[in-house]
């Protein structure tokens, strides 16, 4: 079966002074201001369609990750993931997602962990939408 999710944006003016908002359609959980401003130089309280895909990223490599683990027969105590996307306009937009997972899997070798991480950075439905960045991944066993 297969699940479309839905989210619309509005922007209001020119592209340096102007600003907009970013609303979860499919769930109806939040709407989110955005403008230039946060983009380009950081602004606190404005999101980001960055932070926004980080987000995506960071909970798919969660899901995916424990999946593989599942599949090799572990069960993960917690997975804890970030994403880090980094938008560099010199360099024409998105230029990566750097993602970090901590988590506790009880019975695992520190070599299957670091094996099962890289197989679930390959096969996370996000990191396949990102293929034309680099995406780079710390993994900690706990």
């Amino acid at each position: 079966m297969a699940l479309t999710s839905n989210a619309s944006a509005v922007w209001n003016g020119d592209l340096p002074s102007g600003s907009g908002s970013i609303t979860l359609d499919s769930s109806g959980l939040a709407t989110f201001s955005y403008n230039w401003k946060a983009r380009s130089e950081g602004e606190n309280g404005v999101s980001t369609p960055e932070e926004l895909l980080a987000a995506a990223h960071a909970g798919c490599f969660a899901m995916a990750f424990s999946n593989e683990l599942a599949t090799a027969g572990h069960t993960a105590t917690r997975v804890s993931a970030r994403a880090a996307v980094t938008f560099d306009i010199s360099q024409g937009g998105i230029t990566g997602s750097h993602l970090v997972v901590d988590a506790e899997v009880p019975g695992i070798s520190e070599d299957e962990f670091q094996q099962i991480a890289q197989a679930a950075k390959a096969g996370c439905p996000v990191s396949k939408a990102l293929a034309g960045v680099p995406i780079t991944l710390e993994a900690t066993l706990a």
